[in-house]
C-alpha cells in the first residue's frame, strides 16, 4: 500500500532525488496530446505578471519554437498591464492575449490556465501548490518558480500533484536555475565521479543587502498592502531563507544527494526592525545535518552595508570545491592540485536553458523533467530552517513534514484578513525563540 503523503520518509525523498537531479531524461515516449490546439503553435499562459514572471515569458518565448502567450493573470491590474505592455514591445504578433483573456483577482488562475499548453506559475510562492494542483489537474506542461511552497500542509499538496503529473507524463521544471548551469552540472559530473571524495561539510550562503519595500498606501485593505509586500510575509514568502537561500541550500541537497534529517540554528531582526519589513528576520545561521553525519552551514542575511556573499563550499574526504551563481567552479585536492577549474566564458544563461529544454521536450511530444521531487525537498529543507531559527529548537525533517501548520486565510478576498495583523502602532508579531510555536 502506498504511503499517505504526510509519511513520506526520508527514503522517498532519496530515491526521488537521486534520479531526477539535474533535470535527468525520464522517458522518450510521445506525450499524448503535446499541444491543446493540435496546431504546431505552443500556446503559454502566465500566472503572476511581476517582474520574475514577466522574465520568466521572455524567456519561454526566446526560445526557437513557435510559442505564443495567450492568457495572462494577476491578482493586480497594473501588473498585468505592465507585464502586457512590456512583452508587446518586444515580441510583437508573439504576444496574443485580448482583454477578455486577461484575467485580475485571485481566481484568476482558474480561467488562464485551461487556455494553454504549457503555464508559467510565477506567483509568490505561497500561492503555489494550489496554482500547480490546478495545472495537473488541467494536464499542462509546466514551468513552475521557486520556492515551491512555504509550509509542510504546503510541500505535501505539491507532492501529492507532483505524483500525478508523473502518472500523466507532465513535464515539470522548476527556476533553481543552477541545476541547468554548466559550472554546477560540470561540477556534479566529477563529485559524482569521486573526484574529492565523499562529502562531509559544507557552507552556503546568500548574503546581500536585500530587496524591496513598497510603503503602504491609503485605503489600502490589509490584504493588499502583504499581497503587495509579499516578500515581508510567510504565507506569501516564506521569509528569505525560503524564498532566496533556497538556491544554495538546493546544492547542498544536490552534492550531498540527500536531505538533512534534522536542522538547527539561529536568527533576528538586526538591521531591518521597522513595520516596513512584516514579520520575516534579517538574518539566519544554520546547521543542516544528514543521516551520515555531515553539516553542512548554511548563512544569509539582508543587512546594508555588508559585504556581499552569494556561493558554496565543500569539502570531501578527497579534496574541496568552490562553486558560484557567476559560473565559477574550482576543484582542488588538498595538496593544493587543482582537478577542474571551469572556463567562466560563454556559459549559457541558465535561466535561458530551462526554457530552451522545456520547449524542446515539449515540442517533440517528449517527456523529460520532473523536477518537483528535488524542488520540494530543497524548498522543505530552507523551511524547516525558518522554524528552527524562529523556534530555538532542533527540528527534525519528520515530524515537520507530518505538521498541520498551514499559514495561508481562510478565504481570499480584497476585504479578508490574512492571520497576520498589525497592532494599534502598524508593527506585525515577531517569532521569538524559545516562545514561538511552529510545528
Amino acid at each position: 500500500m502506498k504511503k499517505p503523503i504526510n509519511q513520506q520518509d526520508r527514503r522517498d525523498f532519496l530515491k526521488a532525488t537521486a534520479m531526477l537531479a539535474g533535470g535527468a531524461m525520464l522517458s522518450s515516449i510521445p506525450l499524448a496530446g503535446a499541444y491543446a490546439s493540435g496546431s504546431d503553435t505552443i500556446k503559454i499562459a502566465l500566472i503572476g505578471c511581476g517582474d520574475r514572471g514577466t522574465g520568466a515569458a521572455f524567456q519561454a518565448l526566446s526560445t526557437k519554437f513557435n510559442i505564443k502567450l495567450v492568457a495572462m493573470a494577476d491578482a493586480f491590474q497594473d501588473r498585468l498591464d505592465s507585464s502586457y505592455q512590456s512583452l508587446s514591445s518586444k515580441f510583437g504578433a508573439k504576444i496574443d492575449v485580448p482583454k477578455e483573456r486577461q484575467f485580475v483577482g485571485f481566481d484568476a488562475y482558474l480561467k488562464a490556465i485551461p487556455l494553454a499548453d504549457v503555464v508559467l506559475l510565477t506567483t509568490p510562492p505561497g500561492f503555489r501548490p494550489i496554482h500547480f494542483e490546478e495545472a495537473v489537474k488541467q494536464n499542462k506542461q509546466i514551468f513552475m518558480e521557486k520556492p515551491v511552497a512555504v509550509d509542510a500542509p504546503g510541500i505535501r499538496k505539491v507532492l501529492a500533484a507532483a505524483e500525478e503529473a508523473k502518472k500523466k507524463k507532465l513535464n515539470v521544471v522548476v527556476g533553481l536555475q543552477r541545476r541547468y548551469q554548466t559550472n554546477y552540472r560540470e561540477s556534479m559530473k566529477r563529485i559524482n565521479d569521486g573526484a574529492i571524495g565523499d562529502i562531509m561539510s559544507g557552507q552556503v550562503y546568500w548574503n546581500s543587502g536585500g530587496v524591496w519595500v513598497r510603503p503602504r498606501t491609503a485605503n489600502q485593505t490589509e490584504m493588499e498592502y502583504q499581497m503587495r509586500n509579499w516578500y515581508y510575509f510567510n504565507w506569501l514568502c516564506g521569509d528569505h531563507i525560503v524564498e532566496q537561500h533556497v538556491h544554495n541550500i538546493d546544492i547542498a541537497n544536490w552534492i550531498k544527494n540527500a536531505h538533512p534529517v534534522s536542522v538547527q540554528g539561529t536568527g533576528s531582526r538586526a538591521w531591518r526592525t521597522g513595520k516596513d519589513y512584516g514579520e520575516i528576520y534579517d538574518n539566519h545561521s544554520i546547521e543542516l545535518t544528514y543521516a551520515d553525519g555531515a553539516v553542512i552551514n548554511s548563512q544569509c542575511r539582508h543587512f546594508e552595508g555588508i559585504s556581499n556573499r552569494v556561493d558554496e563550499s565543500f569539502q570531501g574526504t578527497k579534496g574541496k570545491i568552490y562553486l558560484s551563481g557567476s559560473n565559477q567552479a574550482i576543484m582542488k585536492d588538498y595538496k593544493g592540485k587543482e582537478l577542474y577549474n571551469h572556463n567562466t566564458k560563454g556559459n549559457a544563461n541558465p535561466y535561458q536553458t530551462e526554457h530552451d529544454e522545456l520547449f524542446d521536450a515539449v515540442s517533440k511530444g517528449e517527456y523529460k523533467f520532473s523536477n518537483v521531487d528535488y524542488a520540494a525537498t530543497s524548498t522543505f529543507s530552507a523551511i524547516i530552517g525558518r522554524y528552527a531559527t524562529y523556534s530555538g529548537q532542533t527540528i527534525k525533517w519528520d515530524e515537520a513534514l507530518a505538521a498541520n501548520n498551514s499559514l495561508l486565510p481562510e478565504r481570499f478576498a480584497w476585504d479578508a484578513n490574512p492571520r497576520l495583523m498589525p497592532d494599534a502602532n502598524g508593527l506585525y508579531p515577531i517569532a521569538m525563540p524559545g516562545q514561538a510555536k511552529v510545528l
